[in-house]
């Protein structure tokens, strides 16, 4: 039999795998979209709605798949969301309407769940002093988000211009922007099966045999919502930035990146090089996420999280205002909060298991469902503010507010002398 620490890392690097492809999936309108509108004439709101599906599809179910993970195994869950996921993911590419876009986004986005589950299920598998680290290598599969930005930014015009219109295969393969989601169906399925036999068994369930009452026991604590509103500053926010970066650099940018990079007036061109720049804030707020592990393993999640807030703070208030800040100054600040963003997502994930040990799956299911409706709400929020002020940068002002709000609430816990501390084994008995 394979050690454990192999054991072990199989399950990491099998759900680090899954979860990269399911979050390019998830979020795959925050590229696509685009071509979609221009083919069907869907209008602005109509737009936004399809990508607030798939985000809504992939929030709401998160606390009911952290549990499930723990009462019967990250490997069985895991596997069945990648099936489930993988025939609506391939009807996309055969929509002709509004309607069938949006019913394929509601279960399709069911994708986004895969977060809650990988959490609980790599919780599982580690030891209290390796799991900042390991969930923050699991966690930094949120850089699947960029990966149909980074197709489409960089092989976009040559996919589409390789593969006819009709499609291969007598359209079985759709061609042009279609491609994507066909190609993405295959993978979920061949990433099932992958996990299915190639995950450890018998598979770690911490929550098996308990009573559900005493599951959803630790969801009375304040600490649980303080933490889900930290998480909606690093990740609920870091997810309606990926969507909406490429549309405020075309809308807010588009000529300066026209001129800069000698592109002709067509949208495409354009919406390829914001593709690419917006990767250059998915990138930080995802791949530094291990790094923020092992931060917090070593020195502690809270003290990670002061400088997380500090970064994200001055790097918001620096967007906040309209200082006529060229496309070149907005993307560093931008990366500067998407570094802050990828540090403080593996803090918070941290803090759970330190003061929750038994109950992950609920407790990262209600804090990960939290943060995933914050990047529900925002898209939408920023449009209405944005369309009452006239002013773009107050997609920024939100978000360092509710910065600001998350950096005092965490300011009280810590300078009252109320450091959270584990919750103890016989409180959570007591109330089953």
């Amino acid at each position: 039999m394979a050690s454990e620490s192999a054991r072990r890392s199989r399950v990491l690097w099998l759900s680090t795998i899954a979860f990269t492809l399911m979050f390019a999936v998830w979020l795959m309108f925050g590229v696509l979209g685009v071509p979609i509108q221009k083919e069907l004439g869907l209008t602005d709101v109509q737009l936004g709605w399809l990508g607030a599906a798939a985000v809504l599809a992939g929030s709401l179910p998160r606390l009911a798949a952290g549990i499930a993970a723990d009462v019967y195994g990250g490997r069985k869950v895991m596997t069945a969301l990648m099936l489930v996921a993988a025939v609506p993911t391939y009807l996309v590419s055969h929509a002709t309407t509004y309607t069938e876009l949006l019913v394929c986004a509601l279960v399709f986005g069911l994708a986004g769940n895969s977060f809650t589950v990988g959490i609980a299920w790599c919780a599982a598998w580690f030891p209290k002093q390796q799991q900042g680290l390991a969930l923050g290598v699991f966690g930094a599969g949120n850089v699947g988000a960029s990966v149909t930005k980074l197709i489409f930014g960089l092989f976009g015009a040559w996919l589409i211009s390789r593969i006819p219109a009709s499609g291969l295969l007598g359209g079985v393969v759709p061609g042009g922007w279609r491609f994507y989601p066909a190609l993405y169906s295959v993978l979920l399925v061949a990433m099932a099966a992958a996990v299915w036999f190639g995950s450890p068994t018998p598979d770690h369930t911490p929550a098996k045999g308990r009573s559900y009452r005493s599951i959803l026991a630790p969801l009375k604590y304040a600490r649980v919502w303080e933490y889900s509103l930290q998480y909606v500053v690093v990740f609920g926010a870091y997810v309606a930035l990926s969507l909406a970066l490429p549309k405020y650099y075309v809308s807010v940018y588009g000529a300066e990146l026209r001129t800069a990079f000698g592109l002709d007036d067509g949208p495409t061109a354009t919406l390829r090089v914001a593709s690419l720049l917006t990767t250059l804030f998915i990138f930080p707020a995802s791949l530094l996420r291990p790094l923020g592990g092992w931060m917090s393993d070593k020195w502690g999640a809270a003290g990670v999280l002061w400088g997380v807030f500090a970064a994200m703070l001055v790097s918001g208030l620096l967007l906040s205002f309209p200082l006529g800040l060229g496309v070149w100054v907005f993307t560093a600040l931008v990366v500067v909060l998407g570094c802050g963003m990828g540090v403080g997502k593996a803090a918070v994930y941290k803090l759970i298991p330190d003061h929750f040990p038994r109950d992950v799956g609920a407790v990262g299911g209600l804090v990960g469902m939290l943060g995933a409706l914050g990047g529900f709400v925002l898209p939408p929020a920023w449009a209405y503010l944005n369309q009452w002020t006239g002013t773009p940068q107050t997609t920024f002002a939100v978000l360092t507010a509710l910065t600001a709000a998350s950096t005092g609430w965490f300011a009280l816990s810590q300078f009252k002398g109320r450091q959270p501390q584990p919750v103890p084994e016989v409180a959570v008995q007591a109330a089953s």
